[in-house]
């Protein structure tokens, strides 16, 4: 057993330039952008994402799941396959890729990977008629899907929905989707980076070359019936998934006190300025675009100030 104690932990994401992204994460999020490329995405919880105070810091998240085991993610997740959840913000300035992505079972099969990507997005603010790509028209076959692939019509064949501030997607590994422009959105998945392309509209990526697509992996692995719904929860639970829940907790006065249930809990603040604090350990402080962990084995925390803050756990 480790000889530091572990306490809430506030975490430095890590940014990823993309094709499609933007400044959003700056001028919404206060993210310190380091050069003017599109940002798509900030991987606030993630293995790569490192802790910010106390005497933990510099360490990321990699590191100290393989020290403090469950003492950090809880019972029922093996260290060396990392930390198991992953949330992110996304700015799309431009269309994603058409996209799916294997289940558990596939991610090992075709991956070696010890997991697939079930995920789920919260829209934080969208433009007017923004769309995102909820699945396949009904009735379409793996044949008619690859032939309009390689005829460049896919998007003849696809479901859309128009979305606003607020609203919820819950995607099982397995759907096709993307997100559109003028939305940006907090992202909460199983910890994995698989994903299979299927199309990309014909553009280049940002080295002038087409990216690369995982056709014959995407059509064996999507289900062409699945077409999820867009929700506007009513309520704190956004998302009661397979591998994790989601709560978005508006807070002004009174202090919330929460009971983490031997579950690590992550902490993202979406507006104001909270407090986050478990007995015995110093607070740590949450502005817009931040994130912090509170670690499984703190058994409750509390949040103080005026804000919102988004609470993802594993189911």
């Amino acid at each position: 057993m480790p000889d530091v104690s572990l306490y809430p932990l506030k975490l430095q994401p890590t940014l990823h330039v993309k094709v499609w992204g933007g400044q959003k994460l700056a001028e919404r999020l206060n993210k310190s952008l380091p050069t003017q490329e599109p940002y798509g995405e900030s991987w606030e919880l993630h293995g790569s994402a490192s802790v910010l105070n106390g005497s933990l810091r510099g360490r990321n998240l990699a590191e100290l799941t393989r020290e403090f085991g469950e003492d950090l993610v809880g019972k029922g997740n093996d260290p060396d396959h990392g930390f198991p959840l992953l949330a992110k913000f996304i700015d799309a300035n431009d269309w994603l890729s058409i996209q799916t992505h294997p289940n558990d079972v596939q991610a090992r099969a075709l991956e070696n990977e010890p997991r697939g990507k079930t995920e789920a997005w919260v829209v934080l603010q969208a433009d007017e008629g923004a769309q995102l790509v909820i699945g396949m028209q009904p009735g379409t076959s793996r044949e008619q899907m690859s032939e309009a692939i390689g005829q460049n019509r896919l998007e003849n064949l696809l479901v859309y929905a128009e979305v606003k501030a607020g609203d919820v997607l819950y995607i099982p590994a397995n759907t096709v989707h993307a997100l559109g422009p003028g939305i940006l959105i907090y992202e909460i998945q199983q910890s994995s980076d698989i994903t299979y392309r299927l199309y990309d509209w014909g553009r280049l990526g940002l080295d002038g070359q087409p990216r690369e697509l995982h056709i014959e992996k995407g059509i064996q692995v999507c289900n062409l019936h699945a077409l999820p719904q867009v929700e506007q929860p009513v309520g704190d639970l956004l998302i009661d998934g397979e591998y994790f829940r989601t709560w978005r907790h508006e807070h002004e006065k009174d202090q919330l006190t929460i009971a983490s249930e031997g579950r690590f809990q992550a902490l993202t603040c979406i507006a104001g300025n909270l407090l986050a604090e478990a007995a015995g350990h110093p607070p740590i402080e949450l502005a817009v675009g931040e994130t912090g962990l509170i670690p499984a084995c703190l058994n409750a925390f509390s949040l103080a100030g005026s804000g919102v803050v988004i609470r993802s756990c594993q189911r």
